[in-house]
């Protein structure tokens, strides 16, 4: 392939996942916020006022002392606000506790994954399909020193790795680390209990950092109800300055702030210290109003109104969600967390049993999907032909209720419409 001069010593850097998706919409009039487009693509939750939440912060005072840089690893208060919400969720019969020193706030997700890897060593990091499309691209990033290994998992097993293995699979492939998100976008499976208890073990027992993409942690559900609380491997953290366990989230899913870009590591003190050099040369710290905004979001009452009560609205999309698409020959695994539904689609009438087609014809009747091949990560890798993701596509359930709905029933005129093609034609043959 010729190189494009034009970009004068720059390469061509292709759209990532979800953002390629709109990228597509876009060219046919999509909008954020055009009421005539269903986005059940979409990596966020709703952000407006939910009935049982604490209504949304629309203003906020912007204190004399915030115009100025703030530290690299975040205001004091509201280091000191993250650690005591996972002591009172996660570890309150524990010896050992979370600190300040143990939080670094950044600026979304996508910065953290970035603080993190560029404060690495030069490791075997592992890694499972499908998974948070990002990924991908850290690891590009920072190829010279990072080798990926991929582990392998399978449809039987929720494409998780199980518990049981996990010993064996750090030997096997010799990892130093292990990054994965949990509850996992795309596929909405969750890895709790006893299950990550035998991760966090495994952890210290080899030495492996184990890299916790946590960002959905609140978004669980039992069958086909609320789940009774969040999920972190925090829980079953011994000692949190001596346990190789490394946990990102934020205020982006579980508390519908995306915009407010707030986020934060939460690991050993060593390690968090480390990171927050690292910050220095890649974005100098977070935002000071926007993290003193956030200390409010993170109080005890407004925490557990807020979390309790999207556990409730969300499943109840989720179920709406996993009936339209069984009905419609979409089989889906059970989705107890995030709010997005992997589903196959093999067995849907040709051509849309294919993510490509589905995902095209899909934004004719003004409904975005992502294609399942997105998730398949394959470090040096831009052409997914072969991925074994070409016949899955998630759906989010992130969108209001009705406007979900909406699109739900248009991707069932879709698949309606491709069926009665195929008998028109099975009669004419």
């Amino acid at each position: 392939m010729k190189k494009n001069k034009a970009l004068f010593g720059f390469r061509e850097v292709p759209y990532m996942g979800v953002i390629w998706v709109v990228a597509e919409a876009m060219k046919l009039g999509f909008y954020n916020g055009n009421p005539e487009w269903a986005n059940l693509g979409q990596g966020q939750p709703e952000v407006g006022e939910m009935e049982g939440s604490p209504p949304r912060i629309k203003s906020f005072i912007i204190e004399p002392q915030d115009q100025a840089y703030g530290p690299l690893g975040g205001l004091q208060e509201l280091r000191e606000k993250i650690a005591l919400h996972y002591n009172r969720l996660f570890r309150n019969d524990s010896f050992s506790k979370y600190t300040a020193d143990n939080v670094s706030v950044v600026m979304g997700g996508r910065l953290a994954l970035t603080r993190i890897f560029a404060a690495l060593d030069k490791i075997r990091l592992g890694y499972k399909n499908p998974d948070y499309t990002a990924y991908e691209d850290m690891i590009n990033y920072h190829k010279g020193k990072v080798t990926a290994v991929e582990i392998p998992t399978s449809e039987a097993n929720g494409f998780n790795i199980p518990s049981s293995e996990i010993n064996g699979i750090i030997k096997k492939y010799r990892l130093n680390a292990l990054l994965l998100s949990n509850p996992c976008n795309p596929t909405g499976m969750v890895i709790s209990g006893n299950e990550l208890n035998d991760y966090v073990k495994a952890s210290a027992r080899n030495n492996c950092t184990m890299i916790f993409d946590e960002f959905y942690s609140h978004f669980i559900y039992e069958n086909d109800i609320p789940g009774n609380g969040p999920v972190s491997a925090s829980s079953y953290v011994k000692d949190v300055n001596n346990s190789p366990v490394i946990i990102i989230d934020g205020l982006t899913k579980s508390f519908r702030y995306p915009g407010w870009r707030i986020g934060w590591v939460l690991g050993p003190k060593n390690v968090i210290e480390t990171i927050n050099r690292a910050a220095s040369a890649i974005d100098g710290g977070p935002s000071q109003p926007m993290m003193r905004a956030a200390l409010s979001v993170l109080e005890k009452e407004n925490a557990d109104r807020e979390t309790s009560t999207l556990r409730k609205v969300f499943c109840r999309k989720r179920n709406i969600m996993l009936s339209a698409l069984g009905k419609a020959g979409i089989k889906c695994l059970p989705s107890n967390g995030t709010f997005y539904v992997w589903g196959n689609i093999s067995k849907l009438p040709a051509p849309i049993n294919n993510a490509d087609r589905f995902f095209f014809e899909a934004l004719n009747y003004k409904v975005m999907t992502v294609p399942g091949y997105l998730f398949d990560i394959q470090p040096g890798k831009t052409k997914k032909e072969r991925s074994d993701f070409k016949q899955w596509i998630r759906f989010s359930f992130g969108p209001p209720e009705e406007n979900m709905v909406n699109g739900l029933e248009r991707l069932t005129n879709m698949i309606q419409s491709f069926s009665a093609k195929k008998k028109v034609e099975s009669l004419v043959l």
